[in-house]
């Protein structure tokens, strides 16, 4: 099986289940032990899937071959190689799992890889299923117009690095970190932390003020590595510091001047009302 450091990571959910995804060779990839926990219900789904793939092997078939090790966010938070299978390939693991819940899931899995091919061929269809999937979670049509600016705004600064030599996954987040300590005082890590998160999306759980001191440290470092053209990591490294530290600036400015804290212990599933949301759209 062969690794790839850099798939885009995406988590969907099959009748509230969790399914860890990434799109690699442009293309869905879901990785197997989640969906071996999904139709047998196994404690240790782990131990399931390498005795299937060690019965696999010895009758012969040759789909454990087309499995690839992709890093997925596991459940201490941390980016582990993951056994994944595309569409097709994975059609064929189900065949090999006795349940009454594969065939419901083969039409699930095809229809999101189905949705895939439609969302390059048209990238607006992403945005407004992503938005249709907050809206069913609860959040409030204000909160999701932030959140979807975020999302934009990210992805223009992830894109300036692109363009100056930022290649690796760790670099990404070391420059990810170094905003984010600018702007709030901590590490998304320590962040996540902070708010008693693990798996979760960190930016799902900031109010309204942390994604507006979020958008202005990305935006302004945006803005900084442009008019500066900063070249390479440490060039980038740079500019982050100071673009976060606009950001900075200006949340220290207004905790002074409104006496309260812009960094909130809450997240969004301490609110009773939200936590009931959440659980009943699942």
């Amino acid at each position: 099986m062969t690794n790839n450091q850099n798939p885009e990571n995406h988590i969907a959910l099959f009748k509230g289940k969790t399914i860890r995804r990434a799109i690699y060779q442009k293309e869905w990839w879901f990785s197997i032990v989640d969906v071996c926990e999904v139709l047998t219900n196994s404690p240790d789904a782990g131990a399931y899937w390498r005795k299937l793939k060690q019965r696999l092997r010895k009758e012969g078939s040759e789909v454990v071959t087309f499995c690839h090790g992709l890093k997925l966010l596991s459940q201490d938070g941390k980016m582990r190689e993951t056994d994944c299978a595309d569409t097709e390939t994975m059609f064929r693991i189900i065949q090999s799992i006795p349940s009454p819940k594969a065939e419901p899931f083969k039409r699930w899995m095809a229809r999101v890889g189905y949705e895939r091919i439609q969302e390059i061929e048209d990238p607006e269809l992403a945005t407004k299923r992503t938005k249709l999937l907050y809206k069913l979670k609860g959040y409030s049509g204000d909160w999701i117009e932030k959140r979807m600016r975020g999302i934009a705004i990210r992805e223009e600064l992830t894109d300036e690095w692109k363009k100056r030599e930022i290649k690796e996954k760790k670099e990404f987040e070391i420059l990810t970190a170094e905003i984010s300590k600018a702007t709030f005082g901590m590490t998304p890590s320590k962040y996540k932390e902070y708010k008693g998160l693990k798996r979760e999306n960190l930016r799902d759980h900031m109010n309204d003020l942390e994604l507006i001191f979020s958008m202005l440290g990305e935006a302004s470092t945006t803005k900084i590595t442009r008019d500066k053209n900063a070249k390479g990591f440490i060039e980038n490294k740079i500019a982050d510091q100071k673009g976060g530290r606009i950001a900075g600036d200006a949340r220290r400015k207004l905790e002074l001047e409104s006496g309260g804290k812009v960094v909130a212990k809450e997240n969004y599933l301490t609110n009773q009302e939200n936590r009931t949301r959440l659980k009943g759209k699942k």
